[in-house]
C-alpha cells in the first residue's frame, strides 16, 4: 500500500476549485498577497506524488486511453517533470524555492540547490526556472508547467518555446499573476474565459474579502491599509494601488519610458489597421540578442509617415532562422496556422534596406565568420545603424513615435515591448535611474531605438552634438575647480 503523505498546506478558498480542476489550461488573475505562488507549487507537488490523481486527470482529458498508455504517461523514463517559471531565475529562487522545499520536505525527497530542482522520493521532479534563461528548459518533456507573473515574461515563451514540451505527456499549463494593463496575461484570460475546456479565475481584493476567512482576512486588510497610507503620503499612486489590488486594466506601468507617447498613439487611433502597400519598400530594423532577436518591418511614405506593418521575435533560433522568417520561410512542422499566416504575409513583401546594430560585425566562435557575413550568405545585406548613447536613442524614439502608425494585430507583441520598456528602480535611493531594465521587452525596444536613430533629422543630431559638448564643458570645469 502506498504511503499517505500529508502536506502541511491549507488552500485558500479561491484555490479549492483550481486544485479540483482537471482542465489542461488554467489562467489565474489574482491580486497581490493572494497566495498564488504557494498554491501553484502545491498543485505541482500533489501532481508529483499522487499517481491516482494524475490517472484521473489523464482520463478526464482522454477517456479513450488504455491502461498501458496511462502507465506509460505516468511512469516515463526519469519520472514526471513539473516546472514553475518566474520572470527571472533570481526571482524564482527568492520567491518560490524556500516555499517548495518547505512543503515537499515531508515527501522524503531531496533538493538540488544548484538546479533549483526537488526530486521526490518516487523519482518525479519539480523544478524552478527563470524566463530570462530560456535555454535551461529546452528539450524537457513536462507533465505540468506554470508561468508565475506571466505579464513580466515574454508573451511567446509558451506558444513558441514550451507548448510542445507538454505534448508528449498531455501536460497542463497554468498562467498566473497580477496584470499590468491589457497585457498578454489579461488577453489569455479573456480568450479562455468562455472556453469550456479551460479554467479561469478573476480574483480581486473585494472577492477575497468576501470569500476568505480567519487570519487571511486580517492580513489582507492590514496590507491594504498600509498601501492606502502610502497613497496618501504620495509614495504610491492610486493607479498602482488599483492595479495591485483591484486588477485595474487602465493602470499605467510605473517607470515606462514611452508611457505618454504610447497613450497618445492609442488616443489618436494610430494603433489601428495598417495594410502593406506594394508600392513602398519594406525596411527592417533588428536587435541581435544572444537569446532572442527582434525585427520591425516598416514602410515610409513621401509625407513622412512611418507605417509599422509587422514585427517578429525569435527566441533561440539564431540568425538563419530569423532570416527565414523575413522571407516567409519559417519551418512549421506542427502546421501552426499563425506561422502559416506570417509566412504568407512576409513572402509578399518587397524589401528595401536592412539595418542592424554594430554587433552584426561580431565573429561567431563556431563558424569564424561575422554575423554580417553569415547574413549575406543567406541573401541579406545589412547596413549598420549609427551608434549613439542609449539616452539619445530613447529621445529619438520619443521624437519618432508621433509619426508612426502601428498595425494593431501584426505588431501587437512589439507594441507591448514599447509599452513595458521601463527604467531600473534603485531600491537604495527610492527612485528610478535612467538605465533601462533588461528583460523580455528590451529586444523589441532596442530594435525600435535603432529604427528611430536612423530616422533622426539633421537638426536633432545637431542639437544632440551641442548638448554633448555642453556636458563635456561642465565636466571639465568641475574637474578644474576640484583641483584648484
Amino acid at each position: 500500500m502506498a504511503r499517505v503523505v500529508e502536506i502541511p498546506y491549507r488552500p485558500r478558498n479561491w484555490a479549492k476549485p483550481f486544485h479540483a480542476s482537471f482542465k489542461r489550461f488554467l489562467t489565474l488573475l489574482l491580486h497581490r498577497r493572494a497566495g498564488k505562488t504557494t498554491a501553484v507549487c502545491n498543485h505541482h507537488l500533489r501532481a508529483g506524488i499522487d499517481d491516482e490523481w494524475e490517472k484521473r486527470r489523464l482520463l478526464y482529458l482522454r477517456p479513450t486511453l488504455t491502461i498501458p498508455q496511462i502507465e506509460e504517461l505516468i511512469h516515463p523514463p526519469g519520472g514526471r517533470h513539473y516546472g514553475h517559471v518566474m520572470p527571472t531565475r533570481v526571482q524564482a529562487k527568492a520567491v518560490a524555492w524556500d516555499k517548495l522545499k518547505h512543503y515537499a520536505a515531508v515527501t522524503g525527497g531531496k533538493p538540488n540547490e544548484a538546479e533549483l530542482l526537488y526530486r521526490l522520493a518516487n523519482g518525479n521532479k519539480i523544478q524552478l526556472f527563470g524566463a530570462d534563461e530560456p535555454d535551461s528548459f529546452r528539450g524537457i518533456a513536462f507533465s505540468g508547467l506554470s508561468f508565475d507573473e506571466f505579464s513580466q515574461q515574454p508573451a511567446n515563451i509558451f506558444s513558441e518555446v514550451l507548448s510542445k514540451a507538454l505534448a508528449d505527456h498531455l501536460g497542463y499549463a497554468i498562467f498566473l499573476g497580477t496584470i499590468k494593463g491589457k497585457d498578454h496575461l489579461y488577453k489569455r484570460h479573456e480568450a479562455d474565459k468562455h472556453d469550456p475546456d479551460c479554467f479561469t479565475l478573476w480574483q480581486d481584493i473585494d472577492r477575497s474579502l468576501q470569500t476568505e476567512e480567519g487570519v487571511t482576512i486580517q492580513m489582507l486588510q492590514q496590507a491594504m491599509a498600509d498601501d492606502r497610507k502610502d497613497v496618501l503620503k504620495g509614495l504610491m499612486t492610486q493607479e498602482e494601488f488599483d492595479q495591485e489590488w483591484y486588477l485595474s486594466v487602465e493602470a499605467a506601468i510605473k517607470g515606462a519610458f514611452y508611457l505618454k507617447e504610447m497613450s497618445e498613439l492609442r488616443r489618436c487611433s494610430q494603433i489601428c489597421r495598417v495594410p502593406y502597400d506594394p508600392a513602398l519598400p519594406v525596411d527592417t530594423d533588428w536587435d541581435l540578442g544572444i537569446d532572442a532577436m527582434a525585427i520591425w518591418f516598416t514602410q515610409r511614405t513621401r509625407a513622412g509617415e512611418v507605417r509599422v506593418i509587422d514585427y517578429h521575435e525569435d527566441i533561440g533560433g539564431g540568425l538563419p532562422e530569423a532570416i527565414k522568417a523575413l522571407k516567409g520561410q519559417q519551418s512549421n512542422p506542427g502546421n501552426d496556422p499563425r506561422i502559416e499566416t506570417e509566412n504568407a504575409r512576409r513572402s509578399r513583401y518587397t524589401y528595401g534596406e536592412h539595418w542592424a546594430p554594430h554587433d552584426i560585425e561580431t565573429t561567431e566562435i563556431g563558424s569564424g565568420k561575422t554575423r554580417r557575413t553569415i547574413a549575406k550568405e543567406h541573401g541579406i545585406t545589412f547596413k549598420i545603424t549609427p551608434r549613439i548613447e542609449v539616452a539619445d536613442g530613447i529621445t529619438a524614439v520619443r521624437v519618432l513615435l508621433p509619426r508612426c502608425y502601428f498595425d494593431e494585430k501584426n505588431t501587437e507583441r512589439g507594441i507591448d515591448c514599447l509599452r513595458q520598456y521601463k527604467k531600473t528602480w534603485q531600491q537604495s535611493l527610492g527612485q528610478f535611474s535612467s538605465k533601462p531594465v533588461h528583460d523580455w521587452a528590451s529586444h523589441g525596444a532596442d530594435a525600435f531605438r535603432g529604427l528611430a536613430v536612423r530616422y533622426r533629422l539633421p537638426r536633432d543630431k545637431k542639437q544632440e552634438d551641442l548638448e554633448r559638448e555642453r556636458k563635456k564643458k561642465q565636466q571639465g570645469s568641475s574637474v578644474v575647480s576640484a583641483w584648484s
